[in-house]
């Protein structure tokens, strides 16, 4: 008898994910080892349970699916990760893909498209439209300096990153934008890991040194 495929799924939607785990359960050949609500809970997941693929959400609240594919991908290089998303931004995508994953598929086409794409992201293929596919091969090809932080950052992160850079402490933050400090706290995180930076004065420097951000009030 063939060992069935054993997938993660990532998707902090309850009613998206559970449709998901209903779908996929059904299929011959697939196998659901487990689900996360959450990038933060994708991480210790996969490193736990080590399934064949990883149906991960691209965008989620906490830990986004570009960083848990890094963080993942870093701890794990055999992991095989196949982004689920609504919107066809190649540029999230194309990034989602340099932090390891090996394709995408959108929300809208689940289905026979993603049981297919589980298929090809297990057999060590790659399901990518040909635009992405192009995307991903300039970008692989152009040197990682010209990279600013403003095409690395979502609105929101560079939003708060440019309050980082003037000395707002978190919570100062989440007053002035209206947002949990939790909140706040886990977009530093991320605005973090996306910078490479080890603390938040480096972070400061870097966005002043692309012109990012100004030490005072605009």
């Amino acid at each position: 008898m063939t060992t069935p495929i054993h997938i993660l799924i990532v998707e902090d939607q309850t009613i998206v994910r559970e449709g998901l785990c209903a779908m996929l359960s059904t299929k011959p050949g697939l196998s659901v080892a487990g689900m996360a609500a959450d990038g933060e809970e994708a991480v210790p997941q996969a490193l736990r349970l080590r399934p064949d693929v990883i149906v991960m959400d691209l965008f989620m609240p906490k830990k986004d699916g570009i960083c848990a594919t890094r963080e993942i991908i870093e701890r794990w290089p055999e992991a095989r990760v196949l982004i689920l998303t609504s919107f066809s931004d190649d540029a999230q995508i194309v990034e989602a893909l340099r932090a390891g994953a090996m394709g995408y598929v959108l929300k809208q086409d689940v289905g026979q498209e993603l049981i297919n794409a589980i298929h090809q992201v297990h057999a060590g293929q790659s399901p990518l439209n040909p635009l992405v596919a192009r995307r991903l091969v300039q970008s692989l090809t152009t040197p990682r300096v010209a990279d600013t932080l403003a095409e690395r950052l979502t609105d929101r992160e560079l939003e708060i990153a440019r309050l980082v850079a003037r000395g707002y402490d978190n919570q100062r933050i989440a007053t002035t934008l209206g947002i949990s400090i939790r909140t706040v706290g886990t977009h530093v995180t991320n605005i973090l890991h996306k910078a490479d930076a080890a603390n938040r004065t480096q972070l400061a420097r870097l966005m002043l040194k692309q012109g990012l951000a100004s030490l005072y009030e605009e």
